[in-house]
């Protein structure tokens, strides 16, 4: 099955850090949404879509890339996302749904931040160090039950 990432990664490069594992495990080919154009999704089976959290959805331009992919069919994605307080929101089920894609996962795991007032009193950030190794070894399991489910 041929798979590809697309992720968007700013300021510290957690959600950079979560894809490249699971493109390991997936060997998968890795794309940052900056770089890709919304015709690369016909060229494979399998998509995962990941960013960090702002303001409970998605990067904008990974939103904006996903808003303007055409319908899909017999295309099944995964999603993926990092965030300073843990929460995952599901903006991107939602609109990969609409597209037509048979969404057959999302990972979520906490990512170092320092732009929230909560970051900002505390002056050392949320959850630094995250996402760490054991965050980086759930990745690629998450990833490696994907690929196990599909074959």
């Amino acid at each position: 099955m041929k798979t590809a990432i697309i992720y968007k990664s700013v300021h510290r490069g957690n959600t950079k850090k979560i894809a490249e594992a699971m493109a390991e495990a997936l060997e998968a080919d890795l794309f940052d949404s900056k770089d890709v154009n919304k015709d690369i999704v016909k060229e494979y089976d399998l998509i995962g879509f990941g960013s960090g959290i702002y303001y409970y959805k998605p990067h904008k331009q990974l939103r904006k890339f996903v808003e303007e992919l055409e319908m899909v069919e017999n295309k099944k994605a995964f999603h993926f996302s990092t965030s300073g307080d843990g929460k995952y929101f599901d903006w991107l089920e939602k609109n990969l749904s609409k597209k037509g894609f048979d969404v057959i996962g999302e990972f979520h795991c906490k990512g170092y931040y320092a732009y929230s007032i909560k970051g900002l009193i505390s002056r050392k950030g949320l959850n630094k160090g995250k996402p760490d190794e054991s965050d980086l070894k759930d990745a690629k399991k998450f990833a490696e039950r994907l690929k196990n489910n599909l074959v």
